[in-house]
């Protein structure tokens, strides 16, 4: 379809085929766009049904009134993605060819003529991109998204080789029979030239919902496979539990970050007045900031990891505000909040030592001119934000080891201007300030790291650097193993099941003599399993909060071995009095309330041992019973409990 920039004169309309074919259209006149323009940001829906799709709600509608729609609604990119069909997208294409042929041979009726007049207006308005929803084996939807000239013999192929019947091309049905595995899907569409983006992936259908009776593993290469571009979610905004920040990088089982974006998944034109989930077009769109409104620039986007350039689509007289997101979900182990970068009182001092901690734990987001809770007094912002920066990039420059590239840009929040930092998860971890200064990212906040935790991100480092140059995995068949399902399986077997008792010194061996815990702890054996054998859930484990892995005495004192779930590290020699927030409490649960196993809420062999509000965050003491031995996890929060734990779940 042709689509005209609504708002530059001066810029001419390059041909974007609804039809596979240039429209026809009066050519526009004026000087070629510069390379130099801004970006913009374009409201984008890339999840609509039309009535090809057999669920469709308002079947009598017709595909002149749905372009109607989508216009209205303001959106600058659509996607047609019926279930398993692209009979929508040809249904358009031959109703605008029609009438452009009656056109040639002069045989247009009044009617006729102004709705291809109509036609062509709106293909001036809106980009209509081609695609289809696909039902995967099990059930998991995943949308295709094409560009705009893609002809549909070309879909129609795609959807013939991810399986789906030649006699149900035409049905737009979410049932098809057996089609094809998720991981081939993606890889099928993206090598056909398609956008893969998993289909609503948190709720139902979708690859990323939560009690799924899957393994953890196949959770994870659903979520994280190098041919998917971005996960569509419904909780992108003010929920409890945001997919978004579930899959933001910080995680050690999802280590890829992935693009978050929602779509209206509209089955009828406007939203159900009586039941306000069935949305309309556009009701749930994205806003894209793009260098042009094209298919190549939203997988220019998708493929990138610039992630500040995607926000959910809002109302024009309420207007995104990144800040008030960011202070919404408030401190975490990738976001925090200065109010100034003032030198007085050590505040650009504290920004550093943020820049350096994100860098040595999961990247993150620093705001400077805000503190982090929303009180009466709304931020203050910063007067020049310009020399707040170059103080910034002064103190990085000159303080930080090695140097590391920190995106900053001034955004507008409100009437006032503040900072915002991107800082990457570092490639040469680890960063420290002033040569001797290690931080790490815990929770919500920044520490120097003691000496396991920089022993620990040194190991990581060079096991990277080992596993890259290592040959890729062989499977029977002798071809080469998925490479992010093997590294997570390293990462698993590394992380989830412990260390052998050689990785783990007692400390009576160096300190005197070890007491044992109230609860024995489960042993590990040389070859990193346990004495039962059990070893291939990724989720075996909880994902976040404190596990007490030994305990010793010296000179009247307790230390302790803790084991960090976030990352696998075990940290030794800590103390009840000097130890960091979590470990304190796990340390104070540990020695003030031990668990007897009949208090423990069982189910199977997993239990709850109690629950308390901590930080504005409900955390959980959880159990384990591997054979006649207990093992204890301390303050767990929601986002942490995957698999079988996620049935402890506490709802507000």
């Amino acid at each position: 379809m042709t689509r005209k920039r609504k708002s530059n004169t001066n810029q001419q309309a390059k041909p974007a085929p609804l039809t596979g074919q240039t429209v026809s259209q009066p050519a526009s006149t004026g000087s070629p766009p510069s390379t130099a323009k801004p970006r913009k940001w374009y409201k984008v829906d890339l999840h609509l049904h039309t009535p090809a799709s057999n669920d469709y709600e308002e079947p009598q509608t017709t595909f002149l009134e749905w372009m109607r729609t989508a216009v209205a609604k303001g959106l600058d990119i659509a996607a047609i993605t019926d279930h398993n069909t692209v009979a929508g997208v040809g249904a358009i294409r031959r109703e605008v060819e029609w009438l452009t042929r009656l056109e040639k041979d002069g045989r247009l009726t009044e009617t006729e003529r102004a709705q291809l007049a109509e036609w062509r207006e709106l293909a001036g308005k809106v980009l209509l991109l081609p695609g289809f929803e696909f039902t995967a084996t099990f059930g998991f939807h995943i949308l295709a998204i094409f560009p705009p000239e893609t002809s549909l013999r070309h879909l129609e192929h795609v959807l013939l080789t991810l399986k789906v019947p030649a006699d149900k091309l035409d049905v737009g049905s979410t049932e098809t029979g057996a089609s094809t595995e998720v991981l081939s899907a993606y890889r099928i569409i993206r090598e056909a030239g398609g956008l893969v983006i998993a289909a609503h992936a948190n709720s139902t259908h979708g690859v990323a919902m939560r009690n799924f009776p899957f393994g953890g593993q196949t959770k994870i290469a659903y979520t994280q496979d190098v041919n998917l571009d971005a996960l569509e979610v419904t909780d992108l905004e003010g929920r409890r539990y945001s997919s978004a920040r579930f899959f933001n990088g910080s995680k050690t089982e999802y280590p890829r970050r992935m693009h978050s974006i929602q779509g209206s998944d509209a089955h009828r034109l406007h939203v159900d007045a009586k039941n306000v989930k069935r949305l309309g077009i556009g009701e749930r769109a994205t806003e894209m900031l793009l260098d042009a409104p094209t298919f190549e620039g939203i997988k220019a986007l998708l493929q990138s990891t610039q992630f500040e350039r995607t926000r959910p689509a809002r109302p024009k007289d309420i207007p995104f505000d990144a800040l008030m997101v960011a202070r919404a979900e408030g401190p975490s182990i990738v976001q925090s909040f200065h109010e100034s970068a003032s030198q007085r009182g050590g505040k650009l001092a504290a920004i550093l030592y943020d820049v350096c901690a994100f860098a040595n734990t999961a990247g993150g987001t620093i705001f400077v001119g805000a503190g982090a809770t929303q009180r009466k007094d709304k931020a203050k912002g910063l007067e020049n934000p310009k020399a707040v920066e170059a103080e910034i990039l002064a103190g990085l420059q000159e303080r930080l080891t090695p140097p590391l590239e920190v995106k900053i840009d001034t955004i507008q929040s409100e009437d006032i201007q503040l900072l915002r930092l991107r800082v990457p998860k570092g490639a040469d971890r680890p960063y420290c300030l002033d040569d001797n200064k290690f931080y790490v990212r815990d929770e919500s906040d920044t520490s120097l790291a003691v000496r396991d935790e920089i022993v620990a991100l040194v190991r990581e480092v060079l096991e990277a650097s080992t596993a890259t140059k290592r040959p890729p995995a062989r499977n029977e068949n002798g071809s080469g193993e998925n490479r992010a399902k093997s590294e997570n399986r390293d990462r698993y077997n590394r992380r989830d099941r412990g260390r052998t008792a050689e990785e783990l010194p007692e400390i009576a061996a160096v300190n005197g003599k070890v007491q044992e815990p109230e609860l024995p702890l489960i042993p590990v054996t040389s070859n990193g399993e346990d004495e039962l054998g059990q070893r291939d859930e990724a989720f075996y484990l909880p994902q976040i909060g404190v596990e007490i892995v030994e305990t010793g005495e010296r000179n009247g004192n307790r230390f302790y071995s803790v084991r960090d779930l976030r990352n696998g590290h075990i940290i030794k020699n800590v103390t009840r009095r000097g130890a960091r927030k979590l470990w304190n409490y796990a340390i104070q649960q540990h020695e003030d309330r031990p668990a007897p196993s009949h208090k423990i809420e069982w189910r199977g062999n997993i239990g709850l041992v109690g629950l308390e509000k901590r930080a504005g965050k409900t955390r959980y003491d959880l159990a384990l019973r591997e054979g006649d031995r207990i093992r204890i996890f301390y303050g767990v929060t929601d986002d942490g409990m995957e698999g079988e734990w996620a049935s402890f779940v506490q709802e507000e």
